[in-house]
């Protein structure tokens, strides 16, 4: 079911879920006062399954980067062919 968000003028922003037919425009928040329904972008849910969750990681990283502190490590140095016939391959910039 979609997540609706509705604000109340005394306790601000709450989230609801109804199915799509039946989300009211407005509700009685706990206070008592009418909390109306806020145009959002579309949640279908904050999901348990694995793609769920990388769907949002990958949302979240769009507008919240990772900051980068340092450079990756170098790589470890790989070791030398020995075969003859790698010798005879192209090498870059040569």
């Amino acid at each position: 079911m979609p997540i609706y968000d509705y604000r109340c003028p005394s306790c601000g922003i709450s989230e609801h879920s109804y199915p799509m037919r039946e989300a009211p425009p407005a509700l009685d928040c706990a206070c008592g006062l009418p909390a109306r329904k806020l145009v959002t972008a579309a949640r279908l849910g904050k999901g348990s399954s694995t793609a769920m969750r990388l769907l949002d990681q990958t949302g979240s990283t769009a507008s919240e980067p990772a900051v980068v502190r340092s450079p990756p490590p170098a790589a470890p140095n790989r070791p030398v062919s020995r075969n003859p016939l790698h010798a005879k391959l192209p090498r870059p910039g040569k």
